[in-house]
């Protein structure tokens, strides 16, 4: 009689295996070192992966890029680094209306707002959070923003949106000032979304 063998299938890279349910706790751990010492910029996938005794390859799997990581490390409560390339794609004399009512409709998600507030104000004045965080807009959102304008100024310009934004942010959510706290977002975006676009574009 010929015994047949089932073949095991071989585990595929960067899967866990039985016993490594921890492995996403010590990846995150890893990271929120790796970030506080090297920067975002600095920090690398694969230094992280040493840091938590993993293949780099598992940290791919269970949280895709570095961008990815970082967003989950700082429990960033939306990713406007995902959103731009399609806002940006859109008719040109649109963005800045698109770009402001996408930020203020996330905000309205009471979720995005809690961990929004929170994380601006661990952000604000924070010597570790804040030139990470810098870092990341930085490099994941501002300079593909600059990368789409055909101006030689536009890196400033696609930081002067950041200003509009990042003021947009605090006074309404942070400050609470009363007319802009209350205002619909219909309003903000139609008073606001000229100045975006015209620092872009004009």
């Amino acid at each position: 009689m010929v015994e047949h063998v089932v073949p095991v299938p071989k585990r595929r890279r960067g899967r866990p295996r039985a016993g490594e349910s921890d492995a996403r706790q010590r990846i995150l751990a890893a990271a929120i070192d790796e970030f506080g010492e090297a920067g975002y910029d600095g920090a690398t996938m694969r230094g992280i992966a040493a840091r938590a005794g993993v293949d780099s390859a598992l940290v791919h799997h269970h949280f895709g890029t570095k961008a990815d990581l970082f967003g989950e490390t700082v429990g960033a409560p939306m990713r406007p680094d995902r959103a731009i390339p399609g806002i940006l794609a859109g008719p040109q004399d649109e963005v800045g209306e698109r770009i402001v009512r996408y930020i203020l409709e996330s905000w309205e998600d009471p979720d995005v707002r809690r961990r929004g507030v929170v994380l601006l104000r661990t952000a604000i004045g924070n010597k570790l959070t804040t030139p990470l965080l810098a870092e990341f807009l930085s490099r994941e959102l501002l300079a593909r923003i600059a990368r789409s304008l055909d101006a030689p100024d536009a890196e400033l310009r696609a930081s002067l949106v950041a200003t509009q934004i990042a003021g947009l942010l605090i006074a309404r959510y942070i400050l609470r000032l009363p007319a802009l706290a209350e205002a619909p977002v219909d309003e903000l975006v139609k008073r606001i979304a000229p100045n975006v676009q015209a620092y872009l574009y004009g």
